[in-house]
């Protein structure tokens, strides 16, 4: 008697050590993506409230805010926190239409990863120059 289950291909958990040998697939990456993002804009938080309470409290707190604005590592980080906030949202939208049965093929959900992408980056670019002064 043969196995019925011999012309299946084995399924196993993968460990550590065999992570850098694994390449994920776009869509994987697009969700790793959406969730570190989504961590990001929450651990940050307190430090946008904390920037937007400081830029309405008065004049002088305002003065505040573009001195404390004015580092180009705070920069850097706004710039971070703001490709998280484009890539969320634009990959919450894909997720939204993954949730109702739309594009979950497979060539389709590769197609809206990349539009993910397409969307986002540039949007993040445009960002980066406007927070650096380009449109100045």
């Amino acid at each position: 008697m043969t196995n019925p289950n011999a012309s299946r291909p084995q399924i196993r958990n993968i460990g550590f050590g065999e992570l850098r040998n694994y390449r994920l697939p776009l869509p994987g990456v697009v969700s790793i993506l959406h969730r570190i993002s989504g961590l990001l804009m929450f651990l940050f938080l307190p430090l946008l409230l904390w920037l937007f309470d400081l830029s309405l409290s008065s004049e002088r707190s305002f003065d505040r805010f573009l001195a404390f604005f004015d580092h180009f590592l705070v920069r850097g980080l706004l710039l971070l926190l703001g490709w998280a906030l484009l890539h969320h949202l634009c990959a919450g939208v894909r997720f939204l239409f993954l949730d109702l049965d739309m594009g979950v093929e497979r060539a389709a959900a590769r197609r809206s990863s990349w539009i993910v992408f397409a969307v986002s980056l540039p949007l993040s670019l445009v960002l980066g120059l406007f927070l650096f002064g380009a449109f100045s």
